[in-house]
């Protein structure tokens, strides 16, 4: 059974290149100067919100001219629509799966990524939940363009696991809300399920039960044994 999680990017420890008024030059300063910005960006979008975050507050955490935003981005707005739609697509990345795949496999894997990004990366689950909670009202189109062709897609797969007989009949569009309902609430409500667990934090054999738990969920009640 094939569990890999879609590789990630590597941690670079250096601080941020923009130190001065001057960003980087060239195309690989640029992209590490934005990734930079973004990372910084996401966390102070989760604390304060989009009204409550400034361009201000976001230069000050990553130690840049505020300037330095404005070059790469022109507005806060544009910043903040910039980071859901790398959380959206780094999500949409972790469900692998194709027509070729059999069901149990590939929805066990995709299970253990929507967790690994829980983990890695709370941050954005809570940015992506507080844009969808008040109505979506930035990132509404993208999802009816990008994320509705995506689940569209992804439902069409799981539908021909259905008519193969792999699944049990139930809506795909379901079950996918479902799997993101269940592997979000460890960064959604973290910090509940830290005082609930009598923990400071939440450790590896916590996710690790997590995923067991949810694969045997819906794998215990929709896919037929090998």
């Amino acid at each position: 059974m094939d569990t890999r999680l879609p590789p990630q990017p590597s941690a670079d420890p250096t601080p941020l290149a923009a130190a001065t008024d001057s960003p980087p030059a060239g195309r690989r300063g640029r992209a590490r100067s934005e990734a930079e910005i973004l990372a910084v960006a996401e966390e102070v979008f989760a604390t304060y919100g989009l009204h409550g975050a400034t361009t201000a507050k976001i230069a000050e955490r990553a130690g840049i001219p505020k300037a330095n935003i404005h070059y790469y981005f022109s507005t806060k707005e544009a910043l903040y629509l910039r980071v859901l739609k790398d959380i959206l697509e780094e999500w949409l990345s972790a469900a692998a799966f194709d027509a070729h795949d059999s069901a149990r496999p590939a929805l066990e894997s995709y299970i253990r990524a929507k967790l690994h990004y829980s983990r890695v990366r709370p941050q954005a689950s809570k940015v992506w939940a507080n844009e969808i909670l008040n109505g979506a009202p930035l990132i509404r189109k993208h999802l009816e363009d990008r994320l509705l062709a995506w689940v569209d897609a992804k439902a069409s797969i799981i539908q021909g696991w259905i008519d193969r007989g792999e699944l049990a009949p139930v809506d795909p569009r379901h079950l996918l809300f479902t799997i993101w309902a269940t592997t979000q609430h460890y960064s959604d409500f973290a910090t509940q399920i830290t005082i609930l667990l009598r923990k400071e934090a939440l450790e590896d054999a916590d996710f690790e039960q997590a995923a067991q738990l949810l694969t045997q969920m819906v794998l215990g009640g929709l896919a037929k044994p090998l």
